[in-house]
């Protein structure tokens, strides 16, 4: 077997084998439908090493050179319909259709061309320069909004992609890729086309695949920090946050305050409109406080009827209002929900917090509301105060 033959048989074991792990993800991750892309784009590319055999291998080169070229293409244009929605992208469906019906009527145009003449292989590699082109594009957006180090080193292996495909006809213009389909398949340009352009291929795959299964456990870790009923974040996430939220105020010197939220009464509700209500009231009072409070809080869901909020920058005057703005808020529901009331109590960020002791003295704080006649906020950090508080009670 020579070297050529072995690199083609490596490249469609590896193209297999990406196309079946990227298969497996999606049924894994059925949320991710871009995956199916990613397996597409390896499951047809893996036909253009086997029609490379089949033209060293078979005297009917025809169609084995048609579908080499054919799999190829379109394995650059699928992989442009995977990356454009993992990065945030509409999927370019008219580059799509463009890329492929442009290279088709190339390759017809050219197909009784002269090998070797740098048009005629400049003109071969043209729709993958295109196509691997518009994919780093891709990437570099993608970098430029997030950030990600993956999508750097994408971009970087997509770039390189591109320049190959440049330089290809540059070097068979130079050195010659065979006057035949058959004499090309046995050329040395043959083999450094496979060699070479086979670990691009891995590289991209392998960096693809480590941003799925980025975006996988991302995906996971969010499902399992966020209420699946109100949308909002769980206490682990809500924890999370507020963790990163108290180390920074405390660098930062800047005060912290967390409001801990109780429904008034809120049994009733289910004995008395069905759990199905209540449910609706919960996800009300969620949405309440994602509109009403800054878009930096952190807001969670502690369970049954308790929610809270850790504000940023924000002393006990601040939380004071807060809380009321989201009070009010609570008495303009839709009128087709049943009227509740909150308690809540409020606390700020001592030097020897942690979030269980901060949320514990909001937590009496809350009780303190209720003992007071629920409807209202404690404590109230100053007589100026007093008189809003005493008017939420009497409502």
């Amino acid at each position: 077997m020579d070297s050529a033959v072995y690199a083609l048989i490596v490249n469609a074991v590896v193209a297999g084998l990406f196309a079946v792990t990227f298969a497996i993800i999606r049924l894994s991750y059925p949320g991710q439908r871009y995956v199916t892309y990613f397996a597409l784009t390896y499951l047809i590319g893996g036909l253009t090493p086997l029609s490379e055999l089949g033209v060293r291998l078979t005297p009917f080169t025809t169609p084995f050179m048609m579908l080499s070229y054919g799999s190829f293409l379109v394995s650059i244009a699928m992989l442009l319909l995977g990356l454009a929605p993992m990065a945030g992208r509409r999927r370019p469906w008219g580059a799509f259709g463009l890329l492929i019906l442009c290279g088709a009527l190339l390759r017809a145009a050219i197909w009784d061309g002269p090998r070797n003449e740098l048009w005629y292989e400049l003109a071969f590699q043209s729709p993958f320069m295109v196509g691997s082109g518009m994919a780093t594009v891709i990437a570099v957006d993608a970098v430029r909004r997030r950030r990600d180090p993956l999508w750097l080193a994408l971009g970087i292996a997509l770039a390189l992609m591109t320049t190959y495909f440049i330089i290809k006809p540059l070097f068979a213009a130079a050195f010659g890729s065979g006057a035949t389909p058959i004499a090309y398949a046995a050329s040395s340009y043959a083999l450094l086309s496979q060699s070479v352009g086979g670990m691009l291929i891995v590289t991209v795959g392998l960096l693809v695949l480590l941003l799925v299964v980025q975006a996988a456990m991302g995906r996971t870790i969010a499902e399992s920090e966020t209420d699946p009923l109100t949308g909002i974040a769980n206490r682990r996430g809500f924890d999370r946050r507020a963790q990163a939220m108290m180390a920074d105020a405390r660098a930062r010197e800047q005060p912290m305050a967390a409001i801990l939220f109780d429904l008034d009464h809120f049994k009733r509700v289910n004995d008395s409109y069905g759990h199905a209500t209540g449910d609706a009231v919960l996800r009300a009072f969620a949405r309440i406080l994602s509109d009403r409070l800054p878009a930096s809080a952190a807001v969670g869901r502690l369970g049954g009827e308790e929610f809270v909020a850790l504000l940023e920058r924000t002393t006990l005057r601040g939380a004071w209002l807060s809380a009321q703005t989201v009070r009010t808020a609570l008495s303009e529901t839709a009128s087709h929900l049943p009227a509740v009331t909150i308690s809540a109590g409020l606390a700020v960020l001592e030097p020897v917090d942690t979030i269980d002791s901060l949320l514990e003295r909001a937590d009496r704080a809350a009780y303190a509301a209720k003992d007071a006649g629920r409807n209202c906020i404690r404590p109230v950090p100053d007589p100026v105060a007093v008189e809003p508080q005493r008017a939420s009670r009497a409502g």
